[in-house]
């Protein structure tokens, strides 16, 4: 009390006093952490995820991140904690209504970030720019060494990850993939190799942007249609329809085309090769699908190039031009596009809208 008589300024010493002692008690961080981005974690798993043969916990994850404290306040969440080829198409759907249904709860999340395993991820990621409605960033990340490894690259990717989901910058993009500071699109990014860190890539498109030490750049975003701009609902969907992929390849047969149509596929695409529209030997497979109403996509097999919108003949008869979509995600198109119509001209127009 002596100390406080003293005080030329009775109620400033008070305020002064009580930092202190929230300080003592770890308050001062937590005034401080309500002003950064709240973020959404939802783990699904993946290497990232790993460390030897253990599986992370998404709050174990949360913990390999130094200096997380300083961009964002995450908010983890285990949504599920496998391997990303072993995620049903079930638990897609179950994850973009989980996601939508988190941003419509509070408006006060800056924006989410998934962890997903990479051999999957760019499939997941285009799913979820297709289906989550919102402007809010949502960030999928991985890593391709597990966290008992030297050299684990996890804890700078999820860094990145976060910085870039509280970036304003961020906001309307769509689905953003980011590994090894880089910054692509869902729509455009693949995986190009099975074991480098640089894998993720957008060619021929290029990154959207980069994660440097002092702050998120974008050079570019997408145009095309995405999440808030979407017209896919998955809230009310029991399964997506079944949508096979055929590879031509010289000599190819209609076999297992015709097998695919017979167990129940309702739409296929055909990895062609380069532009070609023929189908080769797989054209009486083709033909047998498309009497049976089987809608028919043709993506090039090349890993870029464009295969445009064909005659309004053959988009009649279900053959629709995939675009500059790889076969992998021209299947996510389809099996979307499958839930809202079967107009072979409806579909050809999404897959010149998406």
């Amino acid at each position: 009390m002596g100390m406080l008589r003293r005080f030329k300024n009775p109620p400033v010493f008070a305020l002064v006093l009580t930092a202190v002692l929230l300080g003592a008690l770890g308050g001062i961080d937590s005034w401080a952490d309500n002003d950064l981005p709240r973020i959404k974690f939802l783990a699904t798993g993946g290497t990232i995820a790993t460390r030897g043969g253990t599986r992370l916990s998404a709050e174990e994850v949360l913990e390999m991140v130094p200096g997380l404290q300083k961009y964002a306040r995450p908010e983890p969440e285990q949504f599920a904690n496998i391997a990303s080829t072993a995620m049903t198409l079930d638990q897609w759907v179950q994850l973009a209504n989980r996601i939508n249904a988190v941003f419509d709860a509070d408006a006060g999340l800056t924006g989410a970030v998934i962890t997903s395993g990479t051999d999957s991820l760019e499939e997941l990621a285009y799913f979820l720019h297709l289906t989550v409605k919102t402007t809010r960033p949502v960030i999928v990340v991985g890593s391709m060494r597990n966290a008992g490894a030297p050299g684990f690259e996890g804890s700078a990717n999820l860094l990145d990850a976060f910085r870039v989901a509280a970036s304003t910058e961020s906001r309307g993009k769509g689905v953003l993939v980011v590994l090894n500071d880089e910054i692509n699109s869902a729509r455009e990014v693949t995986k190009t190799d099975a074991l480098r860190l640089q894998t993720f890539q957008s060619r021929p498109y290029g990154i959207l942007g980069v994660v440097d030490p002092d702050r998120v750049v974008y050079y570019r975003e997408p145009v095309k249609r995405h999440t808030q701009k979407t017209e896919f609902d998955v809230a009310a969907l029991t399964g997506l329809p079944r949508v096979d992929i055929m590879m031509f390849y010289q000599g190819a047969s209609s076999d297992l085309l015709r097998a695919a149509v017979d167990a129940g596929a309702k739409g296929i695409v055909i990895a062609v090769a380069g532009a070609d529209l023929t189908g080769g030997s797989l054209a009486p497979g083709i033909a047998y699908a498309s009497r049976q109403g089987v809608m028919i996509v043709a993506a090039t097999r090349t890993g870029s190039g464009r295969i445009a919108a064909l005659s309004s003949n053959r988009v009649r008869e279900g053959l629709i031009g995939g675009e500059d979509l790889t076969p992998l995600k021209a299947r996510i198109l389809l099996m979307l596009a499958l839930t809202r119509t079967h107009s072979p001209t409806d579909i050809q127009r999404m897959f010149t809208e998406y």
